[in-house]
């Protein structure tokens, strides 16, 4: 019995395997594999409070590229969520945030890899200033 999506070999009379397949089985390998493209650099806040404003620098240039919390949809990034990193290649970078208690730190030398997450703890920004 053959159900749909069903994928099968076929040999043909010279020894050579055919796939066969059937629409929906087509169409789900195309949504898999448009869908499994690389996945999206993004950070991981580990810190206690909410971050409201998130900056990369490439480390010791001071220069400060777009707010990356303009990626999420409240412009926010809360305690264990992560936000997706654009626009940054894999290198070591500066970090420059500010949370919602008014909180500004800036984190040297972060490891970033694209297409990774990276991630900032409570430990690591304890003793930044306001």
């Amino acid at each position: 019995m053959r159900r749909r999506g069903d994928l099968r070999l076929k040999k043909t009379g010279q020894g050579h395997c055919v796939l066969k397949m059937s629409a929906g089985a087509s169409l789900l390998v195309c949504c898999l594999t448009t869908g499994a493209s690389a996945k999206d650099t993004q950070f991981w806040n580990l810190t206690a409070n909410t971050i409201t404003a998130f900056e990369i620098s490439p480390a010791g240039k001071n220069e400060w590229g777009a707010d990356q919390t303009a990626n999420d949809g409240d412009h926010s990034v809360d305690y264990d969520e992560r936000l997706k990193i654009t626009g940054v290649k894999s290198g070591v970078y500066d970090v420059k945030f500010r949370d919602r208690t008014g909180r500004s730190c800036v984190v040297k030398d972060v490891a970033v890899r694209e297409g990774a997450i990276f991630s900032i703890d409570e430990k690591t920004v304890k003793n930044c200033g306001t």
